[in-house]
């Protein structure tokens, strides 16, 4: 009995967490940060990304401008704009908007005719 009290305490207490919803809250959407290294790191501009090779390790920071499907985003920064995939999951309850300025972490996904950023966490710049 002293088990199964346990166990429902712990999984009323977990609920919260799972019930967070957010992610960006631009155009084109129908309107989450976990722990980390916050030290200092190497920031590329989206036009310095586009020269890196596939699967290139990227820091970038700028603003997503709008959605573009699911999980596909517009973002821009002072020099240009780039598509950037990110997971429902990777948003760890953080809401986004195109006024917001964020931190992507990811790496470069090149395919024949298409560069973009798969975005690994998201961090809401202050």
């Amino acid at each position: 009995m002293k088990k199964l009290l346990v166990i429902s305490l712990l999984t009323s207490l977990a609920l919260p967490v799972f019930a967070q919803q957010a992610g960006f809250t631009g155009p084109g959407s129908e309107g989450q940060q976990q722990g980390g290294f916050n030290g200092p790191h190497k920031t590329f501009t989206v036009a310095q990304s586009k020269t890196l090779q596939d699967d290139a390790k990227v820091t970038l920071q700028g603003k997503i401008t709008k959605k573009i499907s699911h999980e596909h985003y517009e973002f821009m920064d002072s020099t240009g704009t780039v598509v950037v995939e990110i997971d429902d999951h990777k948003w760890m309850g953080q809401s986004v908007s195109p006024n917001d300025t964020v931190r992507l972490e990811g790496e470069v996904d090149k395919d024949a005719n298409k560069i973009d950023i798969d975005v690994k966490k998201v961090t809401l710049v202050k």
